[in-house]
């Protein structure tokens, strides 16, 4: 196996525990695919045959209301992977998978889905620590959508991003990620203006930084009111 497929195979969260002679073993069954931005790879309702792992890049989680808005219910950036609850309960896809950016992905098939779980009990326990953690995330996602107050639901939406894609600088905290005004709005069922004018508000006052390449940086003021 190619050096460089085995460091991020590590860098992938539910495989993180296997040794490279593991990996080894495992890789020669998975299909490494490259998805273009905008391309959809899972369609809400579609019937799932494979989890996915991603390598590079970043994905999108989406749903449709019935007035025909995006919501964002989750990125999902390289490390991560996605689609295993489909193949463990057999049920469609609850939403729409497309790539935020050009990435590299690997797909694993069913049966090799479950054998992985059942020859390598590290990675069912790391799945079952993912799992957990992805509820709590939802009940927070939730908390977001029933507040009433625009600033609060974004607020604590940059909070939730923090502690998972938060890094610690002396002038605050870096959101490793990038997010554009829509991608706020989509995420906290707010409208893009409602977003911006809160955003501008924030950056007026000093609370946070929109940096160059869409990155957002929380200074102190703003982590301390959190």
């Amino acid at each position: 196996m190619d050096v460089n497929l085995t460091d991020l195979l590590k860098r992938i969260e539910l495989l993180a525990s296997l040794t490279d002679e593991e990996l080894h073993l495992i890789s020669s069954r998975f299909i490494i695919k490259k998805i273009k931005k905008g391309e959809v790879i899972l369609h809400e309702e579609d019937t799932n045959n494979f989890m996915y792992m991603i390598l590079s890049g970043k994905l999108k989680i989406v749903q449709t209301t019935g007035d025909g808005k995006e919501i964002i219910l989750a990125i999902h950036q390289s490390g991560q992977f996605f689609g295993e609850i489909s193949l463990i309960d057999g049920k469609t896809s609850p939403a729409t998978v497309m790539a935020a950016e050009d990435s590299l992905i690997i797909l694993v098939s069913r049966k090799d889905f479950h054998d992985l779980l059942t020859n390598h009990r590290k990675v069912l326990y790391n799945l079952l620590q993912i799992m957990c953690a992805r509820l709590r995330d939802s009940w927070d996602k939730l908390k977001i959508l029933t507040l009433r107050d625009p600033a609060e639901r974004i607020r604590l939406l940059f909070f939730m991003l923090s502690l998972h894609n938060g890094e610690k600088m002396p002038e605050g905290t870096l959101l490793n990620t990038k997010l554009t005004h829509q991608n706020i709005a989509d995420m906290t069922g707010l409208t893009r203006e409602t977003v911006t004018r809160i955003l501008n508000k924030w950056q007026n006052s000093g609370k946070i930084t929109v940096l160059g390449n869409k990155f957002i940086r929380l200074n102190l003021d703003f982590m301390k009111e959190m």
